[in-house]
């Protein structure tokens, strides 16, 4: 046993104490904020000031583009908007831009297009040219009686989808007043008769509880399954390789002489979680400490935050990872054991790691309709049940039988992958030359 923690010591410090492990493990979460964030402000930069020439054939619409950089929506109290947004009620923020519109009455115009193309020869002026012109909009004369009528949105860019929806819209609501007015009916009254009245999503859990999460437990649900699969991915490689990397250097026949293979094969495994936990810890303190501040304002709100993220679920968390990484580990330990280079160890473990990743790639579904039938036998299934069943407890009330049972389920089967693992590397790490083939393996288990 004291060999054992030897191993599990060296393998941990050793990994720790590498400069990029500390990098990584204090960058990383601001690495994935920065993924994240950084889309939506490089859209909201793009979309930062755009000169539109808007061409109105009806001549009616000039107040419509006058003020297109106001709010489309009421203020709300901030408390009103921690709620919607968390209850997944809001369609989101508005993108700020700075729309400068060129307004041209073309009432009465025969040729709308011809009267274009000075606007459009705009489109392709050098970027410092004073008349410079991002966009030409063209609003037909007949787009307030005839319902068939379509405008028009020029542009460099194909996917300049954005300025396309908001110049749309500033127009599109201005002739839907008009048609209401021509028809004798008054524009307001049909704004608040045809008002979208919104929909809260409410968890009623097996107790009766009411629990309200929307979008918000989605979101986390994804976040959570992705912290529990990628350290076993990282650290399970890093067991095969360190594996591999002691074949090639033989150090492993020193190793052998003084520690059994199974205490080699414990230490490294239990070495190598160890740091995975570490660096989860480390991620977690920090997300935890920098969500305070918004737990604090969620609070003040009169927001109840505990209904998206329940104590429980950190102990799931920590039981399931666990359970998630010897899983994975075991496989990656075989893949270093019979295999004599990393190359090689990679194509030999990768088909096995697309069945293992069966679950994220039917996250989806499965966060979607957790207690559906194909849900449940993956939650209940040897491998696939780590992570299945832990999704399924974060977005609903999971039975406590189905959680008990899944936990020992995934025990007998690392129970069963480490026997066969500590068989298998029992040989193959004295083994060199041709990899293995099932055959050979099956017979290693037998007589080892």
């Amino acid at each position: 046993m004291n060999k054992m923690f030897a191993v599990m010591k060296r393998e941990y410090l050793q990994a720790v104490r590498k400069k990029m492990f500390i990098i990584m493990t204090i960058l990383l979460p601001f690495l994935m904020a920065g993924i994240t964030i950084l889309p939506g402000l490089v859209i909201a930069k793009g979309m930062g000031s755009k000169r539109i020439a808007v061409l109105d054939g009806t001549g009616r619409l000039e107040a419509a583009f006058s003020k297109p950089n106001e709010p489309q929506e009421k203020a709300e109290k901030p408390a009103d908007e921690a709620r919607k947004a968390l209850s997944g009620r809001r369609r989101g923020p508005n993108i700020p831009t700075d729309m400068r519109i060129e307004y041209v009455n073309q009432a009465g115009a025969k040729d709308l297009e011809a009267a274009a193309r000075p606007y459009l020869d705009r489109l392709n002026r050098d970027k410092e040219a004073s008349d410079k012109l991002e966009g030409v909009f063209l609003i037909p004369a007949s787009a307030v009686g005839d319902p068939e009528t379509q405008m028009t949105y020029y542009s460099r860019s194909s996917t300049d989808l954005m300025a396309q929806e908001r110049m749309a819209r500033l127009a599109n609501k201005s002739l839907q007043r008009m048609r209401l007015a021509a028809n004798g009916i008054n524009p307001e009254l049909v704004n608040d008769l045809l008002e979208d009245l919104p929909v809260e999503a409410v968890q009623l859990s097996r107790s009766g509880e009411k629990k309200t999460g929307g979008e918000l437990n989605f979101l986390v649900a994804f976040i959570f399954a992705a912290l529990l699969m990628i350290p076993s991915l990282v650290y399970g490689q890093e067991t095969m390789r360190g594996i591999v990397q002691e074949k090639t250097d033989r150090v492993v026949e020193v190793l052998v002489s003084s520690v059994s293979p199974m205490q080699l094969l414990s230490g490294k495994i239990l070495g190598i979680a160890a740091v995975g936990l570490t660096q989860i810890f480390v991620w977690l303190t920090m997300v935890g400490l920098i969500g305070a501040f918004g737990a604090a304002t969620l609070m003040m709100a009169d927001v109840n935050i505990t209904q998206f993220i329940r104590p429980m679920v950190f102990v799931y968390f920590f039981i399931f990872f666990i359970l998630a990484y010897m899983t994975y580990v075991c496989v990656y330990a075989i893949a270093g054991a019979v295999c004599n280079s990393e190359k090689e160890a990679q194509q030999f473990v990768m088909p096995l790691m697309m069945l293992m990743m069966v679950p994220w790639f039917l996250m989806m579904p499965i966060v979607l309709n957790p207690d559906a039938p194909f849900a449940v036998g993956f939650s209940l299934s040897p491998v696939f049940g780590p992570i299945t069943m832990f999704v399924r407890a974060m977005v609903t009330d999971v039975p406590v039988w189905h959680i008990l049972l899944s936990i020992l389920i995934s025990i007998a089967t690392i129970t069963a992958f480490f026997w066969v693992t500590a068989k298998i590397f029992r040989v193959g790490i004295l083994s060199y030359g041709k990899r293995p083939t099932i055959p050979e393996l099956l017979r290693w288990v037998r007589v080892a």
